[in-house]
């Protein structure tokens, strides 16, 4: 079977834990950049990626890189690239990207011309003079990173993060990426009690469980290429049907609270659409007053940044309540994200280990207490 490069973007700061899940994988070849990784594989192997990564936010197959600082270089590498192995006759093939420390920054201008020089390439090689794109959605993408021009064809089609459960969210939703990436920092695997008391839409708690089950994210949903028959679906089949047989059947036990009723009630609902609704006990409750149920145990949180949800100044009071609660509860271990520079001193200690990470484009830090 045919070997090719994917790419697989990254939340900054999450790359080295999607390289880890890759190589889980048995996946080769896994390298990491800076808010991407790339491995090598079959379309099989692309399945089996897009069906189990909890952390990559989507799965890019490359189709060709090559330097180009003039529109005639843009033109002339697209063209050279075999998009007839990928794109059938009737494929739609949009075209989207960003341009980055490169003399061609116009997006607009690149898409145009990429767009020309792959109806250019299937041109010559279907002999037809337009391409209706009434089939299957071929998405490319492209990616000029200091001069350099990547291909690529999506094959994940939603993100990743998608997992099919949370049809809405609330105010400042959690990626499902990122909330999987501290689940996994905090090395919770469905031993230990498990809480947030900010729980919002219950996205931390619904990855947690997914985890603590061993599930595949991606069993809920579709992807792209699914539809465009380069992977038998007889290896998509297989790939789920073997997900399935490596899901954990035990009990476990999360605890969500929340001080905003509706939050709790969306986060029930999204529990009951991933069916992990039986492991987690939502709760209206104030975080300031949180007294876990369990003496020992891992606390993971979202707590407002004071940056959409509430003022700063309410953020410092929360967390310096907040933290007189946790400090007492020396057998747990805690986690806890903000953007906020001074979140320790108000807190009332210094972290164990701290890292940082993006919640979509704002800096944070990932405070871990052990």
């Amino acid at each position: 079977m045919e070997n090719f490069t994917f790419c697989v973007p990254t939340l900054f700061g999450l790359e080295g834990i999607c390289a880890k899940e890759l190589k889980s994988l048995n996946l080769s070849d896994v390298k990491a950049e800076n808010g991407r990784v790339f491995f090598r594989g079959t379309m099989s192997d692309m399945a089996l990626a897009n069906i189990w990564l909890r952390t990559g936010e989507r799965v890019l197959l490359v189709v060709g890189s090559f330097r180009a600082t003039t529109f005639t270089e843009l033109f002339e590498g697209v063209k050279s690239l075999p998009w007839e192995s990928f794109i059938p006759k009737d494929g739609e093939f949009p075209v989207k990207g960003h341009s980055l420390n490169s003399k061609l920054f116009s997006v607009p201008d690149c898409q145009g011309i990429i767009k020309k020089a792959v109806v250019e390439r299937l041109k010559s090689k279907y002999f037809l003079s337009w391409f209706e794109e009434t089939g299957s959605k071929y998405q490319i993408q492209f990616s000029l990173m200091n001069d350099i021009a990547t291909l690529y064809i999506d094959t994940s089609g939603a993100g990743l993060h998608k997992r099919g459960y949370r049809a809405i969210s609330g105010a400042a939703p959690l990626r499902e990426t990122l909330a999987a990436a501290m689940v996994t920092l905090s090395k919770y695997r469905g031993r230990e009690f498990f809480c947030d008391p900010f729980c919002g839409s219950g996205t931390i708690l619904i990855e947690a469980a997914m985890i603590a089950e061993n599930r595949a994210p991606g069993l809920l949903r579709r992807f792209a290429a699914e539809k465009w028959g380069i992977c038998p679906a007889s290896d998509w089949h297989s790939h789920r049907e073997t997900a399935k047989t490596k899901t954990f059947s035990r009990e476990f036990e999360l605890w969500g609270g929340d001080v905003d009723p509706e939050a709790i009630s969306l986060a029930k609902s999204n529990a009951k659409k991933a069916g992990v609704d039986k492991f987690i006990t939502f709760e209206k409750t104030d975080a300031r007053s949180f007294s876990p149920s369990k003496s020992s145990g891992i606390c993971l949180a979202n707590p407002p940044y004071g940056e959409r949800l509430m003022e700063i100044r309410d953020a410092e009071r929360l967390y310096r309540d907040f933290g007189r609660v946790m400090n007492e509860l020396h057998d747990f271990n805690s986690y806890i994200i903000t953007s906020h520079p001074e979140f320790e001193h108000f807190y009332g200690k210094k972290a164990t280990k701290r890292r940082k990470l993006y919640n979509g484009m704002i800096k944070c830090e990932f405070y871990m207490y052990f």
